[in-house]
């Protein structure tokens, strides 16, 4: 028995299969969602969300969100997602280290600066922390790109 799950992020869909279990990172902790499970809808936070299908385990970063799950689908709604396989160590590299010189800079006259150089920190340093942990990811040597988004 499965059940289907759907990642979605705001510019792409991130995953899309029958599995036989989703954890993802709640508000209030961990959740563990299997076929049949109870009608829910929760916020989730940064954090890594876990799908098995079989022996295969399906690792995506997620930068906050919403989860609604019904009996036979789990759908979530990512602030952001990338399949850990995705992940630009460069690029997470570049976007920590611009990220950190922002903050350090002080928040000047513009907060929302302040305030989305410590939400890309919070995203790169995810990124950076589950490429270590899990090892499944790649690295370029093109010049990375200059938003904070990354």
């Amino acid at each position: 028995m499965t059940i289907r799950c759907e990642i979605v992020s705001q510019d792409r869909s991130v995953f899309q299969g029958d599995v036989d279990m989703v954890v993802i990172p709640g508000s209030e902790g961990e959740m563990g969602i299997l076929p049949k499970h109870s009608p829910l809808l929760s916020t989730i936070r940064l954090g890594v969300i876990k799908v098995r299908q079989g022996a295969e385990e399906h690792l995506f970063t997620v930068t906050g969100g919403l989860v609604e799950v019904q009996p036979d689908i789990v759908t979530i709604l990512a602030d952001a997602a990338e399949d850990v396989g995705e992940i630009d160590v460069t690029r997470a590299e570049e976007a920590k280290r611009r990220a950190e010189q922002r903050l350090a800079e002080g928040p000047g006259k513009d907060a929302e600066a302040l305030l989305a150089a410590e939400a890309a920190l919070q995203r790169s340093s995810l990124r950076l922390a589950v490429a270590q942990k899990y090892g499944r990811t790649r690295r370029t040597s093109q010049f990375p790109t200059s938003g904070l988004g990354e």
